[in-house]
């Protein structure tokens, strides 16, 4: 008999590798453990359940628990996260299973930002015996749902439920293929537990996956790439919103030939994965959470406007162009309609287009860059008298006393300077110009559907893909996004994932602060009341001792910025000897572009 540590002390980086099953015997579990394999998924984060027990056997005692190997994960919404995360580094599904219809409801959150990210994730879930004289009494029917996918079927693509083991690998093969067809989004099959533990004669045969695979990406036809080309070759004042794309270097090098051949000024977003090198001459704003007075300005003065996928493109233009009617031709380039449905509003504001072209974005450049090689070189430069806007300085000492964010990102890039990093998460009081974006895997964006507690899953998830790269990968959290998503840490000490996780704990719930000050406002009531029910004090959380008891290295609280950088220096030397850190730095509240505001409430001692 073995325990549960058995023969794990030699095994590299956390992986559990099973003692060899003797047994012959085949079962209806095996068929979609070995579609698993089939369809190359290399991971499956997982928190186990009785109601898919028989894929789990099957996954360690069939596979060997080796492609797929399992995450362990201590709640089902660590597991979607991870996979998420996972999914916006390397553009391929991991699987997550979750446990019947309590494990869904658990994971439903992680599920919605995957959706709203458009990133490729395989769910798979299981429910009690459909059959109700094969269920046991009380739990198997509490567990069983007659439709358990409706629970998240209005924030994914396609749902099964196989009503037959035969029926298994068709259902998990049109599952990947529509998870990573553009827009992409997550796919749900749930697993009748009596079809898993089904005992079989024999298996049946598997079909090839090879053949069954995601559609050509979808580029615009040539009439249309001809007339963008020329409309933006002719314009005076070109500008091109970059939104979202894939982490492909050739697709990067491709965008930046392709504003410097249309002398083309760019604009990003922090929510989505760096687009654009923040650096170059034609980059007209630091990446944008919401609309600037300079890419406001930049829009009003532009002839032509392209839109690469960008998140809320109408609400973008309204808020640039106030009550005025866009004077600029239009051009939009997206897919995302395809993902809308009359379930949520993430359609966002419909905005108007001259042009509007259903394509993926990567694709589009590539066709775009060469119609406009074809037009030559431009006659006269773009964007006459333009000049770059200057970087924001980093702000002196807060009279507070207390650290501010810029200050926290200004000591983190000196110590990251002269090596490759990812920013793989921010939090509300970080700006764009805080990090510089060089190459696609610089920055990655934020989690899509703006759930709370998704921070930390999505960053080991991320850190996982980039595992071997040579990166340091960053990960900058709220507190309360921490707090909330924290038992992911114990997934990535476990499976030994270096990752930097650095808390800008300003002790609050703060965005919710700046929204009870404005109402105090309009109402003529004391702002000085914003902190209730909002500030996390008495007692203070020791964060970085959650972090301890999971195996992670914890580092703080740190309290003056002459303590930042050794102790952030403690944290990289971690990560680098292969740990997850966790640096809990006490930071002024504050969203503005020097995170500065007053001194918290209830902590002037």
């Amino acid at each position: 008999m073995t325990t549960p540590d058995s023969g794990r002390a030699n095994e590299p980086q956390g992986v559990e590798r099973p003692l060899p099953s003797e047994g012959t015997s085949v079962w209806g579990s095996d068929v979609a453990a070995d579609m698993l394999r089939a369809l190359d998924l290399q991971y499956v984060a997982l928190n186990p359940g009785a109601s898919y027990r028989g894929l789990h056997d099957s996954i360690v005692n069939r596979l060997g628990n080796e492609n797929p190997q399992m995450l362990l994960c201590l709640h089902e919404e660590a597991a979607v996260a991870v996979a998420h995360g996972w999914a916006k580094v390397t553009g391929k599904p991991m699987g997550a299973i979750v446990h019947s219809n309590v494990g869904l409801l658990h994971s439903s959150m992680a599920v919605f930002n995957a959706w709203m990210d458009r990133v490729p994730l395989m769910l798979f879930g299981a429910t009690g015996p459909v059959d109700s004289q094969k269920r046991r009494p009380w739990i198997d029917w509490i567990h069983t749902t007659k439709d358990q996918a409706a629970l998240i079927r209005n924030f994914i693509k396609w749902d099964d439920q196989p009503g037959s083991v035969a029926a298994v690998p068709e259902s998990m093969l049109r599952a990947k293929q529509i998870s990573t067809t553009a827009p992409c989004g997550p796919t749900y099959i749930c697993f009748d537990a009596d079809l898993q533990e089904q005992k079989l004669e024999k298996l049946p045969a598997l079909p090839d996956a090879s053949r069954y695979p995601t559609p050509a990406h979808m580029a615009p036809g040539q009439a249309q790439v001809e007339e963008i080309a020329k409309r933006l070759f002719e314009a005076e004042r070109p500008l091109i919103l970059m939104g979202r794309f894939s982490r492909s270097q050739q697709g990067w090098d491709e965008r930046v030939a392709l504003a410097e051949a249309l002398g083309a000024v760019v604009l990003t977003e922090t929510k989505h994965a760096g687009a654009f090198p923040t650096e170059h001459a034609l980059m007209g704003a630091p990446p944008l959470g919401m609309s600037s007075p300079v890419a406001d300005d930049l829009m009003r003065k532009a002839d032509v406007i392209m839109s690469l996928d960008w998140t809320d493109f109408g609400g973008f233009l309204m808020s640039g162009f106030k009550k005025e009617k866009p004077g600029s031709y239009i051009i939009r380039v997206s897919m995302d309609q395809y993902s809308h449905n009359g379930f949520g509003m993430e359609y966002h504001v419909l905005p108007p287009s001259d042009l509007y072209v259903m394509a993926e974005t990567d694709p589009t450049v590539t066709a775009l860059l060469a119609a406009v090689k074809k037009l030559g070189a431009r006659k006269k430069p773009a964007w006459p008298g333009r000049t770059k806007p200057a970087t924001p300085p980093v702000p002196g000492p807060d009279a507070s006393g207390m650290i501010l964010v810029p200050q926290l990102a200004a000591v983190l890039r000196k110590l990251a300077a002269g090596r490759k990093t990812s920013l793989l998460r921010q939090s509300l009081s970080w700006h764009g110009h805080f990090w510089p974006v060089n190459d696609p895997l610089d920055v990655m964006g934020a989690d899509g559907g703006g759930g709370v507690g998704s921070g930390p899953g999505t960053s080991i998830g991320m850190a996982l893909a980039l595992k071997g790269s040579g990166r340091l990968p960053i990960a900058v959290l709220g507190d309360g996004d921490f707090m909330m998503g924290n038992p992911a840490l114990w997934t990535g000490a476990h499976y030994q994932i270096p990752l930097l996780i650095v808390v800008c704990n300003n002790r609050s719930f703060y965005n919710d602060e700046a929204h009870q000050e404005r109402v105090a406002k309009e109402r003529d009531r004391p702002v000085a009341n914003k902190w209730i029910g909002q500030a996390i004090t008495g007692p203070d959380i020791d964060l970085a001792g959650m972090a301890r008891a999971q195996g992670a290295a914890g580092f703080g609280p740190v309290l003056k910025l002459e303590d930042l950088e050794g102790v952030l220096k403690e944290a990289i030397a971690a990560v680098d000897a292969g740990k997850i850190a966790v640096v809990d730095v006490r930071v002024a509240g504050g969203y503005g572009a020097g995170a500065s505001a007053e001194v918290p409430r209830g902590q002037k001692d």
